[in-house]
């Protein structure tokens, strides 16, 4: 299989660091990767890229220089004081859902929190499956502390990942949480010095990349639409289990696992 070739992109780069892998860089460094509206556009484009291209097995979002994503650039809310709650609304609704957009990727995605997640740029980060952290990175949700209410599923995102008690915390005094903090509210999954960060964070896309992607996809998606019930879970799990059984991925790995090498899956 081929890589499709990338689609232009503005304040945003797309790498390909390694097989399987492909790195997300939000590009807009003076302003600390403040969601553009050019930005925004070639966020859409880029997923819509990476949801088409079958070389990609797991997608890193990151920022570049020292932040992750201060969130939104909402300079024209001050432009705009005019604006009914109609028109905001139906601004802000296609902003939400195109940052988004990165839930509907099939593979693994990864935030690699870098710096500071401020406000919509750590619901970006809560968007994806998993989230690391370089040591020294701050991170939170302060919208009361600008006089706004939390957006871009923000209180749903959140509660999911750290529990109700600590989103509301976290949501109603709007305090930042440095890297340690968060990796002990379940907010990330491990920190990084950060001269380690994103070679660490690569190596671990790589490790995910090089596992059998239709069992990967079939249970990101088993993990991202939850369950309503345990008999709705083996459900599930009754359906998608045998369609990693029927794989030649499957006999790949067992191959592997009695020659003890690395297994070579192929997606089928």
């Amino acid at each position: 299989m081929n890589a499709v070739p990338p689609p232009s992109l503005t304040h945003l780069r797309l790498e390909r660091p390694s097989e399987g892998v492909a790195l997300l860089v939000l590009d807009l460094p003076d302003l600390r990767n403040a969601m553009s509206d050019e930005m925004t556009e070639s966020w859409v484009r880029a997923v819509d890229h990476l949801a088409g291209d079958p070389t990609v097995r797991a997608v890193v979002v990151t920022g570049e220089g020292r932040a992750f994503c201060s969130g939104g650039n909402l300079s024209w809310l001050a432009s705009e004081p005019d604006a009914s709650v109609d028109d905001l609304r139906n601004r802000m609704l296609p902003f939400y859902r195109a940052w988004l957009s990165v839930r509907r990727l099939e593979v693994p995605t990864i935030a690699a929190i870098n710096g500071p997640a401020i406000g919509a740029g750590l619901c970006l980060a809560l968007a994806c499956d998993i989230r690391y952290a370089a040591r020294g990175a701050r991170m939170g949700v302060p919208f009361t502390k600008l006089g706004i209410h939390p957006g871009m599923a923000g209180t749903y995102l959140l509660p999911d990942v750290v529990g109700p008690a600590a989103a509301r915390e976290l949501f109603l005094t709007g305090r930042l949480v440095d890297a340690d903090e968060a990796l002990g509210l379940g907010l990330v999954s491990r920190v990084w010095e950060a001269d380690d960060f994103r070679a660490g964070v690569l190596a671990t896309a790589a490790e995910i990349a090089a596992a059998a992607p239709i069992a990967t996809r079939l249970t990101k998606r088993a993990l991202q639409r939850g369950h309503a019930s345990l008999e709705t879970a083996l459900e599930w799990e009754g359906l998608a289990q045998p369609v990693t059984l029927a794989t030649a991925d499957l006999l790949e790995g067992i191959r592997a696992a009695r020659e003890k090498r690395a297994p070579v899956f192929t997606g089928r």
